[in-house]
């Protein structure tokens, strides 16, 4: 099985566009059988993506290819024995949402993740954190 880490940033006026992709992204990983996990802020994306080989690389084929991400950069990409996360998970933090809330619920997400992986969501929490 393999599992790929990468962040991106949203071209302009992306932000409206979230929910749309957020919804189309689940569609189609269900469908090839890719789980993962994706943060966003609506700027910025961070998603880890696991499944079959062939099922991965076109789900990130089809991210490279989208015009509305700019700046991808693989962060790891490596063959792991079990899924660190089980299903489809995604966390956007809403209008309404509190900063510690969204931490929360991205915390409970990556319970299961390596140290790797649950430390690369967590640099990019702080860092909002501090901003």
């Amino acid at each position: 099985m393999r599992q790929l880490l990468y962040i991106s940033t949203g071209r302009a006026g992306v932000a409206a566009d979230v929910p749309a992709i957020l919804g189309v992204s689940l569609r189609n990983n269900r469908r090839v059988g890719v789980t993962g996990l994706l943060w966003t802020d609506t700027h910025r994306f961070l998603q880890v993506l696991e499944g079959d080989d062939a099922a991965v690389q076109g789900v990130f084929d089809r991210i490279r290819a989208d015009p509305r991400h700019r700046g991808i950069v693989v962060l790891h990409d490596r063959v792991i024995e079990a899924r660190e996360f089980g299903a489809w998970a995604m966390a956007q933090r809403g209008p309404l949402d509190s900063a510690d809330a969204f931490d929360t619920r991205m915390q409970t997400c990556l319970a299961g993740a390596s140290p790797s992986v649950r430390g690369t969501f967590e640099g990019l929490i702080a860092a909002r954190r501090a901003a």
